[in-house]
């Protein structure tokens, strides 16, 4: 492929970022590792979201501060606190953790979403949970058992984020086009499809990640030959300004 070409499209309300034109980044705090960093305040999101390669031994280090994360394992094993988390596995980390992530074979993938949390009166922060995906039950999208899916995080008002992971079978498809006042980041995890984005539309498969603005309209639809599936964030449970 002639290096002028890429799927890559970077929007006003939205972005599809596409592995071929993916730049390394350095983070402070973390070492033995290639960190691209997929969204970001730089965009317009309200929130960041990067993709971590540790080395064995490669390590993340310091703490949330006012922010909360959530780190998803990818491929490979991560040793968190005292947790070892493989694939599938995740944390979410609340704001005011300490945290210190150290890669445990030759090639560990992460993906991480980093937002600061929104404090709600007479509500108590959420705490640390680890968990993994294979443990969470998956639900009928709106009635269709084609399109399901899976809650990572409680659905409580705590969390000011949800994260989840939406399984489509071949030819399912949301059921509209939908337009709201959440924002996303997703990362396709295997299969594609056609992703529509405003007035365009983008043929997706794995490893792409995507920025969703507020009231961006959306839609997709799977492609096949297998099912697709994404992991994707959204921010819930506050009021609107």
């Amino acid at each position: 492929m002639l290096s002028a070409l890429t799927r890559t499209v970077v929007r006003p309300d939205h972005a599809l970022i596409a592995p071929d034109g993916y730049v390394p980044s350095v983070l402070p705090g973390w070492s033995g590792c290639t960190v691209h960093v997929q969204i970001s305040a730089q965009l317009g999101a309200r929130f960041a979201q990067w993709q971590v390669t540790l080395e064995k031994n490669g390590r993340g280090e310091g703490a949330t501060f006012g922010h909360e994360f959530f780190i998803y394992v990818l491929a490979g094993s991560i040793q968190l606190g005292n947790e070892k988390i493989g694939p599938g596995g995740y944390a979410y980390l609340p704001p005011g953790t300490p945290y210190s992530v150290r890669g445990l074979v030759r090639t560990s993938r992460l993906l991480v979403f980093r937002k600061r949390y929104e404090p709600l009166a007479g509500v108590e922060a959420p705490s640390l949970i680890v968990g993994n995906e294979a443990s969470r039950p998956e639900a009928p999208f709106l009635g269709d058992p084609q399109a399901r899916l899976k809650t990572l995080l409680p659905d409580e008002m705590g969390f000011d984020l949800a994260i989840n992971i939406f399984t489509y079978d071949p030819g399912a498809s949301l059921p509209f086009v939908e337009t709201h006042i959440m924002e996303h980041g997703m990362v396709f995890l295997t299969g594609g499809g056609v992703y529509r984005l405003g007035d365009h539309w983008y043929p997706v498969q794995p490893g792409d990640a995507l920025w969703i603005a507020p009231y961006c309209p959306q839609w997709f639809i799977a492609a096949g030959p297998g099912p697709a599936r994404y992991i994707y964030y959204k921010d819930v449970n506050r009021q609107p300004l």
